[in-house]
């Protein structure tokens, strides 16, 4: 679960600056840090941890970080840091690269090597997630990750568009999940982005199969997840969409304790409890709700509804809302 280890608006204005630098040195890493708006400092930091990883949810007024060679010195965690901005715009500047992030958009730096950072620079400031993990961690030589730090990753289409949808959805969904959830997932983006990294430097055959088959994994469930209206969904389409075979799709979903046609089944019927039990579709049909994901045929649906909660679709509505069936 998110923890909020600072927000300034519980402070004096003029403790806001010292105590901002303070937590973002112990949480984060040492840095020197300037507001570049000082009579009007407004910083939140939420942190959780993901096993080794941890995900920070901040925001910030305008201001500028530096990470000098000699802090590095001083104290390096050695961690590589994915940024994702949600509003405003931040920028950074590391090993002779820059780049400007607007909302959406996704960087990665290193502890390790001095690096510029502005957020702003004009009002409102900026609001980002941030994702920090040891450098061991990542499946690739530093050679390969090295040139990519402070360049802009894609995150509107593919591997860089499911990276940013699972840093969102975990600070989103934080409250639901448990410490093994966090630890799985925490693992899930690191495989993301060093699939991400590898595909942007076309080092692909570097990732461990691991590696590559947890990524795999996210990247079909994501697939799945989209497409579950689809009554076509199977798996030869699914391993078609992404260039491999279906035995080997199968294998993949194997090795997470699980199948495809389970988690196409669970996903469906899922949404369908959801709208079941949603007071503001209480007056659209069964069958609409069925096809809408992914049953064409309302007996198929009654089935599969009956199978996994015991009662029949109808029932289970008329006994969420209290009325007769």
């Amino acid at each position: 679960m998110l923890t909020t280890v600072l927000d300034t608006d519980h402070l004096r204005p003029a403790d806001r600056a010292a105590a901002w630098g303070e937590t973002a040195n112990q949480t984060l890493m040492t840095t020197r840090i300037g507001f570049l708006e000082p009579d009007r400092i407004r910083a939140r930091i939420q942190t959780m941890a993901l096993g080794p990883v941890q995900l920070s949810v901040m925001s910030y007024t305008p201001l500028l970080s530096q990470r000098t060679p000699r802090l590095i010195r001083q104290s390096d965690p050695e961690t590589y840091q994915l940024a994702l901005t949600t509003a405003g715009r931040q920028g950074i500047e590391q090993a002779r690269t820059c780049a400007s992030l607007a909302s959406g958009e996704l960087l990665l730096y290193d502890s390790s090597r001095p690096f510029t950072a502005v957020a702003g620079p004009q009002h409102p400031g900026a609001t980002g997630i941030l994702l920090q993990f040891p450098r061991r961690l990542l499946p690739l030589p530093d050679k390969t990750v090295a040139p990519l730090c402070g360049t802009t990753l894609d995150a509107r289409a593919g591997l860089g568009r499911l990276l940013r949808q699972l840093l969102t959805g975990l600070a989103d969904e934080h409250a639901g999940l448990t410490p093994l959830d966090g630890i799985r997932l925490g693992t899930t983006a690191i495989d993301l982005t060093a699939a991400l990294l590898a595909h942007r430097a076309d080092r692909e055959p570097l990732l461990p199969a691991h590696s590559r088959q947890r990524a795999l994994f996210a990247r079909a469930s994501a697939y799945i997840a989209g497409h579950l209206h689809d009554p076509d969904l199977k798996p030869g389409v699914i391993a078609e969409a992404h260039f491999i075979s279906e035995r080997y799709l199968h294998r993949v979903f194997q090795q997470h304790g699980t199948t495809v046609g389970d988690v196409i089944r669970q996903q469906r019927l899922a949404h369908c409890r959801r709208d079941l039990t949603d007071p503001a579709q209480h007056n659209v049909p069964i069958a609409a709700i069925a096809q809408r994901w992914g049953y064409p045929r309302p007996s198929d649906f009654t089935r599969a509804f009956r199978a996994a909660i015991g009662m029949t679709p109808r029932a289970y509505r008329a006994a969420v809302q209290g009325t007769d069936a």
